[in-house]
């Protein structure tokens, strides 16, 4: 009965073994990282453009509720392509607050600043904001994409394709379009989520 010899690996073999062996490990390390990091940026995506479908839509619901000021002021103060100045009781309190929605083009943030009257017969604004809040990140709106178009009381024919020319005149206002683009890296992902939506503003229906 013959016996099977056995022949132990050599030394060039071994090596080649163990390249082999790292090659396949660095190469299931670097598609692991890049699975990882594709993954991480759509998580990372699509936080911020719920985030910011949310913010829309509370703007929206806001600007629904636009109202004269508890001074008699008209209810839109001033309204430009991304900023809007409206007053509104936001927080449910019988007391009517100036909002201010902006884009900060330093941050690429959407705020909202809130400030409350003081006084009385009649109440007064302060000109600055009381408080500031981010309602959303990666904004990547340029000028030539407005945060908020203006339409005016003829709509909907041609002109809700043709918005009121900014800083606008806010007697004519009767629909806002608030239109926002989100994008956390702009750089290697230039595909922008654009999140846009109308309110019809009630109380001006008559005016």
């Amino acid at each position: 009965m013959m016996r099977k010899s056995l022949r132990a690996m050599t030394l060039v073999e071994l090596m080649v073994a163990i390249s082999i062996m790292l090659i396949a490990m660095e190469g299931f390390t670097l598609l692991f990282m890049k699975s990882w990091n594709s993954n991480k940026f759509i998580l990372e995506e699509g936080v911020a453009s719920a985030n910011a479908s949310h913010t829309v839509n509370k703007i929206i619901k806001d600007l629904r509720g636009v109202k004269q000021a508890d001074n008699g002021d008209f209810p839109i103060e001033s309204a430009d392509d991304f900023d809007l100045k409206v007053y509104v009781d936001i927080d449910h309190d019988e007391i009517t607050e100036r909002v201010h929605y902006f884009l900060d083009l330093g941050t690429d943030q959407l705020k909202v600043g809130i400030t409350k009257p003081t006084g009385s017969a009649p109440v007064t604004y302060p000109a600055s904001d009381d408080t500031v809040k981010v309602l959303a990140e990666y904004i990547t709106n340029t000028n030539s994409d407005p945060v908020f178009l203006y339409y005016n009381k003829n709509y909907p024919g041609d002109t809700v394709n043709n918005p009121i020319a900014t800083p606008a005149d806010v007697s004519a206002i009767r629909l806002i379009k608030v239109h926002i683009m989100v994008n956390i890296d702009p750089v290697n992902a230039p595909n922008n989520v654009n999140i846009e939506s109308f309110v019809d503003l009630r109380n001006l229906k008559y005016l």
